[in-house]
Protein backbone atom coordinates (compact mmCIF):
# COMPACT_ATOMS: atom_id res chain seq x y z
CA UNK A 1 0.00 0.00 0.00
CA UNK A 2 1.26 3.45 -0.90
CA UNK A 3 1.43 5.70 2.15
CA UNK A 4 3.08 8.82 0.68
CA UNK A 5 3.83 10.41 -2.69
CA UNK A 6 5.94 13.50 -3.25
CA UNK A 7 7.24 15.68 -6.06
CA UNK A 8 10.29 17.71 -5.09
CA UNK A 9 11.77 20.53 -7.19
CA UNK A 10 15.30 21.13 -8.43
CA UNK A 11 16.27 23.03 -5.28
CA UNK A 12 14.70 20.35 -3.02
CA UNK A 13 11.61 22.49 -2.53
CA UNK A 14 8.40 20.47 -2.08
CA UNK A 15 6.10 20.87 -5.08
CA UNK A 16 3.56 18.29 -3.97
CA UNK A 17 3.43 15.93 -1.01
CA UNK A 18 0.48 13.79 -0.04
CA UNK A 19 0.21 11.10 2.61
CA UNK A 20 -2.48 8.46 2.51
CA UNK A 21 -2.53 7.46 6.19
CA UNK A 22 -3.67 8.90 9.50
CA UNK A 23 -2.55 12.41 10.37
CA UNK A 24 -0.19 11.05 13.05
CA UNK A 25 2.07 9.54 10.39
CA UNK A 26 2.19 12.59 8.13
CA UNK A 27 5.17 14.23 9.85
CA UNK A 28 7.12 10.97 9.92
CA UNK A 29 6.45 10.43 6.21
CA UNK A 30 7.55 13.99 5.39
CA UNK A 31 10.79 13.25 7.24
CA UNK A 32 11.28 10.02 5.26
CA UNK A 33 10.75 11.90 2.00
CA UNK A 34 13.22 14.60 3.08
CA UNK A 35 15.85 12.00 4.02
CA UNK A 36 15.43 10.23 0.68
CA UNK A 37 16.57 13.38 -1.15
CA UNK A 38 20.12 12.77 0.11
CA UNK A 39 20.04 9.27 -1.37
CA UNK A 40 18.76 10.64 -4.70
CA UNK A 41 21.57 13.23 -4.78
CA UNK A 42 24.14 10.55 -3.95
CA UNK A 43 22.92 8.30 -6.77
CA UNK A 44 22.82 11.13 -9.29
CA UNK A 45 26.25 12.52 -8.37
CA UNK A 46 27.97 9.09 -8.12
CA UNK A 47 26.41 7.07 -10.95
CA UNK A 48 29.27 4.55 -11.17
CA UNK A 49 28.76 3.44 -7.56
CA UNK A 50 25.05 2.71 -7.97
CA UNK A 51 23.08 0.78 -10.55
CA UNK A 52 21.19 3.12 -12.90
CA UNK A 53 22.85 4.71 -15.89
CA UNK A 54 22.82 8.43 -16.53
CA UNK A 55 19.80 8.34 -18.84
CA UNK A 56 17.75 6.11 -16.53
CA UNK A 57 15.03 8.07 -14.76
CA UNK A 58 13.87 5.27 -12.45
CA UNK A 59 16.22 5.18 -9.47
CA UNK A 60 14.77 2.03 -7.93
CA UNK A 61 14.50 1.44 -4.21
CA UNK A 62 16.37 4.22 -2.45
CA UNK A 63 16.37 2.59 0.96
CA UNK A 64 14.22 0.43 3.21
CA UNK A 65 13.19 1.40 6.72
CA UNK A 66 11.69 -0.79 9.40
CA UNK A 67 8.14 -0.27 8.12
CA UNK A 68 8.52 1.29 4.68
CA UNK A 69 10.31 1.04 1.36
CA UNK A 70 11.21 4.26 -0.44
CA UNK A 71 11.48 4.46 -4.23
CA UNK A 72 12.75 7.32 -6.38
CA UNK A 73 12.39 8.73 -9.88
CA UNK A 74 14.22 11.67 -11.44
CA UNK A 75 12.80 13.62 -14.38
CA UNK A 76 14.90 15.21 -17.11
CA UNK A 77 14.28 18.58 -15.48
CA UNK A 78 15.72 17.28 -12.16
CA UNK A 79 12.35 17.09 -10.41
CA UNK A 80 12.36 14.17 -8.00
CA UNK A 81 9.39 11.88 -7.39
CA UNK A 82 9.39 9.90 -4.15
CA UNK A 83 7.12 6.95 -3.36
CA UNK A 84 6.82 5.47 0.14
CA UNK A 85 5.11 2.10 0.46
CA UNK A 86 4.43 -0.42 3.23
CA UNK A 87 4.51 -3.39 0.83
CA UNK A 88 7.56 -5.55 1.31
CA UNK A 89 7.29 -7.38 -2.01
CA UNK A 90 6.71 -4.69 -4.62
CA UNK A 91 7.53 -5.50 -8.22
CA UNK A 92 9.74 -3.03 -10.07
CA UNK A 93 7.31 -3.12 -13.00
CA UNK A 94 4.50 -1.85 -10.77
CA UNK A 95 6.66 0.95 -9.39
CA UNK A 96 7.85 1.95 -12.87
CA UNK A 97 4.23 1.98 -14.05
CA UNK A 98 3.25 4.15 -11.08
CA UNK A 99 6.05 6.64 -11.77
CA UNK A 100 5.26 6.87 -15.48
CA UNK A 101 1.59 7.58 -14.72
CA UNK A 102 2.55 10.04 -11.96
CA UNK A 103 4.99 11.76 -14.33
CA UNK A 104 2.25 12.13 -16.97
CA UNK A 105 -0.10 13.65 -14.38
CA UNK A 106 2.69 15.98 -13.20
CA UNK A 107 3.41 17.13 -16.77
CA UNK A 108 -0.28 17.88 -17.31
CA UNK A 109 -0.43 19.84 -14.04
CA UNK A 110 2.64 22.00 -14.70
CA UNK A 111 1.56 22.57 -18.32
CA UNK A 112 -1.41 24.53 -17.04
CA UNK A 113 -0.85 28.15 -18.12
CA UNK A 114 -1.95 29.35 -14.67
CA UNK A 115 0.66 27.27 -12.83
CA UNK A 116 3.78 29.19 -11.74
CA UNK A 117 6.90 27.04 -12.34
CA UNK A 118 8.67 26.05 -9.14
CA UNK A 119 5.63 26.68 -6.93
CA UNK A 120 3.49 24.10 -5.14
CA UNK A 121 0.94 22.24 -7.23
CA UNK A 122 -2.50 23.09 -5.86
CA UNK A 123 -4.65 21.66 -8.64
CA UNK A 124 -7.60 19.56 -7.44
CA UNK A 125 -7.56 17.70 -10.75
CA UNK A 126 -3.93 16.70 -10.17
CA UNK A 127 -4.73 15.56 -6.63
CA UNK A 128 -7.64 13.46 -7.92
CA UNK A 129 -5.46 11.88 -10.62
CA UNK A 130 -2.79 11.04 -8.04
CA UNK A 131 -5.43 9.51 -5.76
CA UNK A 132 -6.68 7.33 -8.63
CA UNK A 133 -3.14 6.27 -9.55
CA UNK A 134 -2.47 5.35 -5.90
CA UNK A 135 -5.72 3.34 -5.69
CA UNK A 136 -4.81 1.36 -8.80
CA UNK A 137 -1.21 0.68 -7.67
CA UNK A 138 -0.29 -2.97 -8.01
CA UNK A 139 -3.59 -4.04 -9.58
CA UNK A 140 -2.16 -4.42 -13.07
CA UNK A 141 1.06 -3.69 -14.90
CA UNK A 142 -0.62 -1.92 -17.79
CA UNK A 143 -1.18 1.82 -17.75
Amino acid sequence: MIVCVAAVGQQNNPLYIQSFTEADDALKLHHIVHCSLDVVDERVNNPKKSGPTLNETFLGMLYPTENYKVYGYLTNTKVKFILVTTDLDVRDADVRNFFSRFHAAYVDAVSNPFHVPGKKITSRIFADRVRNIVKSFGLSSTG
